[in-house]
């Protein structure tokens, strides 16, 4: 594969930190690279240095002459006094965007609501988001540097974004990096992961999955490991082989690998004991709303809701922005009262909700973080029965990620991620049995949205989610709801059926109606061809050359375990250093090309 880019020796130093220190890599094409890390670990720095953005204290970073880069920073720099159609498609004539396919399946996947012909002035900043978002895909580019895209979209902008990369350039062509906390997002569409730690850039191969899988395998083998982050770590490639399907198209041998690393595992949440524990809690009763509606004046929002709320019930709510998801939410709570209909609360029950707003810290905010937990409770218990476990605030302040040192920081001074963790903090310890989280996820990096996680894994009470992040929204919770129309409806088949009932509603209006101008006749490009049916013979052959496949894909495994052997006592020995490194990369090669047949073989069959 053709290189497209790479960097020599970075180094990107601030005047307390050094972020990067001799950090050399590349990116070639057909490259779809996920960039995670905590936050602060440096990985916008690197997006924007690869990007030429930023320019490294030291190092260079080296671009193939004619190669196209675009750009989605975290920043907004579109001009206020331009129409939407202007930011997106500059002063093309109709006939000339129109007759772009792309183009056309662009507008209509992130601006179908907007007005085509409105001020860029008057929009909130979630749409702005999405203007310059498909003011870059509607280029054409060679190389695309995201930072964080999949803010301020829904689930289903989200999906959408997800198959218009994946069939945005053909295979083995153009280049993707990718700054995203969305772990769906990043398994849907990344081939490999680049983990920023400690000053480096370590590379895994495959998408998120793949990378948690070989991290448990580095961490089992580092002499000096934290055990905390590596049992969260084994605890979400449970969750990745037994609650995601879709998670299961490895080869075999990836697979067995899997569950020997969970053999010991247990299931992520102790159902019945936490069933238990809410049930005496909370009592049979929490809330119930029978035949609710909510109305604004003339605007109906919600009608002929009914809804019998469990104890112990985790529940993910969806809908697009606007559907009426806050409005549910505050029916629950009771801060909306019902125009028609009514709620009733049990007794006993408490409710918290964790609010995009962060209101709870308001009054905290000149305070440091160890007074502020110092006027709470003196302890915290997670878990039920034998397993229940006590916690200080300041121990489940570690587990959540703060340092000793940052017990000082007055809270206005916290990252947007701290900031997050302490609300959701403040609310655990006022020790309410009904939680409403209302998108959680914002301003939190993948190992810290696994440590909360783990935290609600042991939380006995009912909860309820609205998160437009589907992994979290399918990790945290055991059923879905969509609002659609007004109505509240069960998703037994989750977020795939919500994406389904989505597409099978009327086209929505705004921008659609820009993408309907006459065309040279290509369509949108939003579909792909279905995957030829085999036949009887053709299946079994595929399924024999599948088995021939895991025989040597497990074969060759051993045989780079023996070379890397041979590497360990090979010392000064240079010409049978470089003769095994020959080896093991024909055997690495080997191993991808059999892995890529298997895949192919897998869809087919599933087809």
């Amino acid at each position: 594969m053709a290189h497209l880019l790479g960097a020599e020796g970075l180094r990107l130093e601030y005047p307390t930190k050094v972020v990067f220190d001799g950090v050399s890599l590349g990116v070639d094409e057909g490259d779809r690279i996920g960039i995670v890390g905590r936050n602060g670990d440096g990985k916008s720095s690197l997006l924007r240095m690869l990007a030429g953005l930023v320019e490294p204290d030291s190092g260079r970073v080296t671009v193939r002459g004619g190669i196209r880069v675009g750009v989605l920073a975290q920043a907004d720099d579109l001009d206020d006094d331009l129409r939407v159609r202007d930011a997106v498609v500059g002063d093309l004539a109709d006939h000339e965007w129109a007759g772009d396919a792309r183009v056309r399946d662009v507008i209509a996947g992130l601006l179908g609501d907007l007005d085509w012909e409105g001020p860029i002035r008057g929009l909130s900043g979630g749409q702005r988001r999405r203007v310059s978002l498909a003011a870059l895909l509607a280029g054409d580019h060679d190389v695309i540097f995201l930072d964080e895209p999949t803010n301020h979209l829904d689930v289903e902008g989200i999906s959408w974004l997800a198959e218009h990369l994946k069939r945005r350039w053909s295979a083995g062509s153009g280049a993707l990096l990718v700054v995203t906390h969305d772990r769906w997002f990043l398994d849907e569409i990344c081939t490999a992961t680049w983990e920023v730690h400690d000053r480096i850039v370590e590379p895994f191969e495959g998408g998120y999955a793949a990378y948690i899988l070989q991290r448990v395998e580095r961490d089992r083998q580092a002499a000096a490991i934290e055990a905390r982050r590596q049992n969260l770590a084994r605890k979400e490639l449970a969750w990745l082989r037994r609650g995601a399907p879709a998670r299961t198209s490895k080869p075999k041998f990836r697979i067995d690998a899997a569950n020997e690393l969970i053999a010991d595992v247990p299931e992520i949440r102790d159902r019945v004991a936490l069933q238990s524990l809410a049930v005496s809690r909370l009592g049979k009763d929490v809330v119930d709303v029978l035949d609710a509606g909510v109305s604004y004046g003339d605007r109906l929002v919600l009608e002929k809701v009914e809804w019998r709320i469990a104890p112990g019930e985790r529940t993910g709510i969806l809908g697009v922005n606007g559907a009426g998801k806050s409005t549910l939410l505050g029916l629950i709570s009771g801060t909306v009262e019902p125009t028609a209909g009514r709620v009733k609360h049990g007794k006993t029950v408490k409710v918290a909700t964790l609010s995009q707003r962060m209101s709870e810290l308001d009054e905290h905010l000149d305070e440091p973080v160890r007074v502020v937990i110092s006027n709470l409770r003196t302890s915290y218990t997670i878990g039920s029965g034998s397993k229940a476990q006590e916690l200080t605030p300041g121990q489940l302040l570690e587990r959540m990620g703060f340092s000793s040192a940052q017990l000082s920081t007055p809270v206005k001074d916290l990252s947007g991620g701290q900031k997050r963790r302490l609300q959701l903090l403040l609310i655990l310890l006022d020790q309410p049995n009904v939680l409403i989280l209302d998108e959680p996820t914002n301003d939190l990096d993948t190992d810290m949205l696994a440590a909360i996680e783990d935290l609600l894994d042991s939380w006995a009470g009912t909860l309820i989610v609205v998160s437009h992040d589907r992994y979290f929204l399918e990790r945290v919770t055991d059923q879905q709801y969509a609002i659609l129309g007004g109505r509240l409806r069960h998703l037994p088949g989750g977020v795939d059926e919500y994406l389904r009932l989505r597409r099978e509603q009327p086209q929505r209006t705004g921008a659609n109606a820009a993408t309907s101008a006459p065309s040279s006749g290509s369509g949108t490009g939003s579909t792909s061809p279905a995957a030829p049916t085999l036949s009887g013979a053709e299946r079994r052959a595929a399924e024999k050359e599948i088995s021939a496949i895991d025989r040597r894909l497990e074969k060759i495994q051993g045989e780079i375990a023996a070379v890397d052997a041979q590497l360990a006592d090979a010392h000064d020995d240079f010409e049978r250093i470089m003769g095994l490194q020959r080896r093991r990369d024909e055997l690495v090669t080997e191993t991808t090309t059999l892995e890529e047949r298997w895949l192919e073989l897998g869809e087919a069959i599933d087809g």
